[in-house]
Formats: C-alpha cells, structure tokens, sequence
C-alpha cells in the first residue's frame, strides 16, 4: 500500500482547465473522498492519477514513486467505475481473474487469489453465474472483488454507488468502507453525493470548477466550512446577506433586511458597524421556543411565521417566513406527528450564537 501526493495538477480541456494547480496528500491507508457537483473535476483528477489522462502540469506519487507519465497498467491501480465495466460474456469467476491471466499468474495462485476475493465480498456461491444474472449490488461487489485481487497500490472509485437504488446505495456504502478499513489499502472515492461521502471517508476534498475549496475531516466539512460554497454544498443552509450593527457583551448584532441576527463575540473576524458580511444557519440549529430546551444570552431569538410545512416521518421541514424578503429553513426532529406546526402559525425560533457561521473573506485576521 502506498500514501498518494498530487501536486500542482492541471489538466484542461482545451482553453477549460478542469483540474486547476490541485495539491494534494493522501495518507497510506487513508479513505479519501473527492466531493463536488457535477463537472467540478473530481472526475478528471481520479482519471489523472490512474493514468487514463495525462495532465498538462504536475507530478504524481505513490509513496516515494512518480506515476504520472507510466501506463495505467503499471501503476498498480485498482480501479472501481460507475458503470461497473463487467464482462457480459464472462461469468463472476472469470470476470474476477481476468486482470490475474492479463498480468499472467499462475493458475494456482490466480484460483486461490480469485477464491479470497469472491470472499471478501461475498460471492461465494455465484462465481459460476453471468452478469445478467446478478443483482445491482452483485455486480458491484464483482467490480469491487475485480479491484481488490490484484493487489493494488491503491484502489479508485468513480462515483461507485450512484446505479444502485437508495437503500442499497447505504447497504453498499458500508460494506466498502469496512473491506476498506480491513485491508487498509489507500482509497481515492469519487462522488456527489454529500451524505455519502460524510459516512465513509476519513477526510473530504470539496471541488469546485476545477479547484480544491477545503480538505478536512467529515465533521469538520460540516460544523466549520471554509467557505460560501462549500456551506451551501454540504447539506442545507440558510444563507442571509446582513449588515454589522453594533456589538454588545455578548454578541454581534447584525440586520438582514429589517431582521436581527445575533453572532457570537468571540469570532474569528474583527467585525465593525457597516461591514457586510454573509451568515450560514444550519436548519437543525434552529428550534422552536417551547421544544423545552434551557435558554441562556448564548441563544439568540427569532420571531416568524410558518410559510409551508413537509413531514417527513422522522422529521418536519418548514419554512419560515421572518420578514417580506427573508425566508429561512427549519428542521425539526423532536416531533409529534399531532403537533405539526401550521401555515400561518406565529412561531418564536432560538439558536445557539455559537453555531452561526461567518463568512467575509476580507475580514479574516
């Protein structure tokens, strides 16, 4: 196994640059996701560190060993695609051994490699059938076990999941992350989907039109993200465009169109009356007054009305409506389904001071 650098990577596509001065470093070992939207890159860069692309600028490692500009073949990459790429006309077995009899290993070891692998995943039993006879999930445990027996440097994944159905997406999600925590084999996982990549990677790369917006762990992309973008990228946010009012004791107080917002005094920004600024509130944050919760001056006061409402079963979302032009997003779990709160119902929010999320990049220290 090997860690992976990516340093100074730039692939265009003529005058676009889909992957743009990337630097990156992936420990030995490490489950490392790839995050954005479609057309941000991660694609193109996964491609560029298996060799099917060659960037115009940078180098890649393995370890100590510069890759970029040696065949695909001989970087030692397993590679796991969206599409699964499974022989139609080979059954489980053969499909599962092909990279085996391409690399020519013996038959002995190619039976015995291609039996752990079918193991590890759990296909003992189907190794005789052919691809049209296999579920969703089989497939991708086929394409998976194909990656896996022979024994990659690292192993890459393009967006693995996004075929199968939503229940089997999470079934299949934590199966890759425990083969992958139990081989312990350097990992590079592409995908869109943010839940995805916050269960299962030990740390995130959130790209945007070719860049690197933030590397860290999940709950740090989630609670502290490094920017605008990336605030409204993972998961749902409310983002409010406010102007600095004054500042008392306890905390910053700034005005949204005609509604104050409070913000903790002890940010990390050296705010002043007039400065503009942008405010992230996270749905949940938000609660309602009479959910029993021991209120202090750390807490910070909304008043509003219900806009429209959606149960959800373990959850309500709403959205409320605070002045004329402002609207916010409000997810409650602690519910009863006999209290839903209805359009048009005056409702009073709190949230912690300590969780609203300033963003104004000029201001930093």
């Amino acid at each position: 196994m090997a860690g992976i650098s990516i340093r100074d990577i730039t692939k265009r596509f003529g005058k676009l640059a889909a992957v743009n001065q990337v630097n990156l470093e992936i420990e030995k070992g490490e489950f490392f996701t790839l995050l954005g939207p479609s057309g941000c890159g991660k694609t193109t860069l996964l491609r560029c560190v298996a060799g099917f692309l060659n960037p115009e600028k940078g180098q890649i490692y393995f370890g100590d060993h510069r890759v970029d500009g040696i065949p695909t073949h001989k970087r030692g990459v397993g590679m796991v695609f969206q599409n699964y790429a499974v022989f139609p006309h080979l059954s489980v077995r053969d499909n599962v051994s092909y990279g085996l009899k391409a690399r020519k290993i013996g038959a002995s070891e190619q039976k015995d490699r291609t039996r752990n692998a079918l193991s590890m995943v759990r296909l003992e039993g189907l190794e005789d059938r052919l691809p049209n006879q296999l579920s969703g999930g089989q497939l991708q445990r086929v394409a998976i076990a194909r990656a896996l027996v022979i024994e990659p440097k690292v192993l890459l994944m393009d967006e693995p999941l996004s075929n199968l159905d939503a229940k089997l997406r999470i079934e299949m999600r934590g199966e890759i992350r425990d083969l992958q925590q139990k081989m312990g084999i350097t990992t590079i996982y592409v995908t869109h989907d943010q839940e995805e990549a916050l269960s299962i990677s030990d740390r995130i790369a959130v790209m945007e039109q070719g860049v690197v917006r933030q590397v860290a762990q999940p709950w740090v992309i989630y609670t502290k993200p490094g920017d605008v973008f990336v605030a409204r990228f993972i998961g749902s946010t409310n983002i409010l465009q406010a102007e600095v009012v004054e500042s008392t004791a306890n905390a910053v107080v700034v005005r949204s169109g005609s509604v104050t917002i409070g913000l903790p005094s002890d940010n990390e920004f050296r705010l002043k009356r007039g400065d503009s600024l942008q405010v992230a509130l996270r749905p949940e944050s938000l609660f309602f007054s009479d959910s029993n919760k021991t209120l202090s001056k750390d807490y910070w006061p909304l008043n509003g009305k219900i806009a429209r409402y959606e149960y959800l079963g373990n959850l309500a979302k709403y959205e409320i409506t605070l002045s004329e032009d402002l609207k916010i997003l409000v997810t409650d779990y602690n519910i009863n389904p006999t209290q839903i709160r209805k359009t048009g119902e005056a409702v009073t929010l709190y949230y912690p001071l300590a969780q609203a999320l300033i963003f104004q990049e000029d201001l930093l220290k």
